[in-house]
């Protein structure tokens, strides 16, 4: 019998009552690990209900406490880090040095909301008119809900319902159910830390699990990872029933190559930024932009990728695992045949590799396409396979009319020994996240993820400022003392007096 992963609902950690469970498997051996429960209407509904009540006590917190409880969760992550990414390497494959950045990356968001109270602080402005003064107040929005994405199941979790709740609101979180033992630990280690125990829920389900919580009437606000199908869905649906949305989605990014550029620090980063993680990460490079004599390197390129071979999470020579699932794999699979298909050149094809100690797991060999033009499939769609495409033009300008003209914006990188090229880039290019000779320009929490057109729906953005004001409300106060009895006459305008 395998274990059942638990919802954590009103602060108990207890086995759900539905008879609708998938197995979660191993990727690299599909061996099951755990059953998680598709959790029953019944089950969702406690868990809003739970943080609902629970958010009109945990609102009344200090800032301060609320801090202090977020350090000693920031330490007991620090402390599990290596047993948090060991749980993370067995249910997405993920090498263990990989895993360990995800779950690292996510305690930097839980850092960064120890700081609470200097994050929400208002604004005040004395004598906006005559012995009257105006002063905001930063105030949070009662429950709140996260729905990850497998690829970064400690990550993800991190980037919201920290600073969710350290804000004052209590948080509904709906994990992958591809990976869902990373994030129940994260919860465990929550609990653990002192907070109030229905301040945090987590309920395991699908989609009939997220329409339930998209169409809450208790629920202020919902944050989401995941495709842009799925995002636009889920950004109609929530503000449908008046509800504050973010949804960061798909993205195609792309790396420009200038010739000036050091060739080893390129071809490096760009093999890890395409390939690492087995390419499944919302902001790896997937299309190699090579600008004039750049152009020269693809035989380079091609030589580096063929270095790197996936393998176990423990396996130290391995450069990434496989992809998570059997239908991953297939996806992948055909998006590399259409790109033969449609005329790319394969310069290095992936697509039959196998490992041979464990040939059931999801294996996907690094892969490279020359030759690659706009309207093949393979450009068009978001692989999220270990699949890089290069692309050739001549000039910087065309490198960024190329991108510009992607309907994703989520980011991009400029690889030049040039700061008048680069500073051309970062001012013309019409992507939220700009790297300067940085692969993946990923901010860290102090700033905000910034992705722009179809890679986002939403106003404000996940982590950072922009996350505090998603998951506040300002209200403003105008004020005036009377220190005597006199008394004017009625103002019959709106001006203040």
């Amino acid at each position: 019998m395998h274990t059942k992963v638990p919802n954590l609902i009103n602060g108990e950690f207890c086995e759900s009552r539905t008879e609708n469970y998938l197995d979660v498997t191993n990727p690299a051996t599909q061996g099951i690990l755990a059953r998680v429960p598709m959790s029953t209407t019944d089950e969702v509904q406690a868990a809003v209900q739970s943080a609902k009540a629970r958010f009109a006590t945990w609102k009344e917190v200090p800032a301060p406490e609320r801090a202090r409880l977020m350090l000693r969760y920031q330490h007991l992550l620090k402390e599990h880090h290596d047993e948090l990414a060991e749980i993370l390497s067995q249910e997405t494959g993920k090498t263990f040095a990989d895993a360990k950045g995800d779950v690292w990356r996510g305690i930097e968001v839980a850092e960064h909301a120890c700081g609470i109270a200097t994050l929400m602080m208002g604004e005040t402005v004395e004598n906006v008119a005559r012995d009257i003064d105006t002063y905001s107040l930063t105030q949070p929005l009662g429950v709140c809900v996260g729905i990850t994405p497998f690829n970064f199941p400690a990550m993800i979790p991190l980037w919201m319902f920290p600073l969710a709740i350290a804000c004052g609101n209590t948080f509904v979180l709906k994990p992958s159910e591809q990976d869902p033992m990373t994030p129940t630990r994260l919860a465990e280690l929550f609990l653990e830390a002192g907070f109030p125990k229905d301040v945090l829920q987590v309920v395991h389900g699908g989609k009939e699990q997220v329409d339930q919580l998209l169409t809450h009437p208790d629920v202020r606000a919902i944050s989401f990872v995941g495709s842009a199908h799925v995002g636009q869905h889920i950004y109609r649906t929530g503000t449908d029933h008046l509800k504050r949305v973010q949804c960061m989605t798909g993205a195609k990014n792309h790396m420009v190559v200038m010739p000036d550029a050091n060739k080893q620090q390129v071809i490096s980063h760009l093999t890890g930024a395409s390939v690492g993680a087995a390419g499944q990460r919302c902001m790896a490079i997937s299309v190699g932009v090579l600008v004039g004599e750049a152009g020269e390197w693809i035989d380079d390129i091609k030589a580096n990728l063929e270095q790197v071979k996936p393998g176990l999470w423990n396996d130290e020579a391995a450069g990434f695992g496989p992809l998570i699932s059997p239908a991953a794999k297939e996806r992948v699979l055909e998006l590399i045949q259409s790109g033969k298909d449609q005329g790319a050149q394969c310069l290095l094809d992936g697509s039959s590799y196998t490992h041979t100690d464990y040939p059931e797991g999801n294996w996907v060999g690094p892969t490279l396409f020359g030759n690659v033009t706009p309207d093949m499939r393979v450009y068009q769609e978001e692989i999220f396979g270990p699949v890089l495409l290069l692309v050739q033009v001549d000039t910087l300008e065309a490198a960024i009319e190329l991108i510009n003209n992607n309907p994703f914006g989520n980011g991009t990188s400029i690889f030049t020994a040039s700061g008048g090229a680069a500073r051309y880039f970062q001012h013309h290019i019409e992507v939220g996240q700009v790297g300067i000779n940085v692969p993946i320009p990923v901010p860290l929490p102090f700033f905000s993820f910034t992705g722009w057109k179809n890679s986002f729906y939403g106003d404000q953005h996940a982590y950072g400022k922009q996350a505090v004001r998603f998951y506040t409300e300002t209200k403003t106060i105008t004020a005036r003392w009377f220190d005597n009895d006199a008394v004017s006459g009625p103002n019959m305008t709106i001006q203040l007096k």
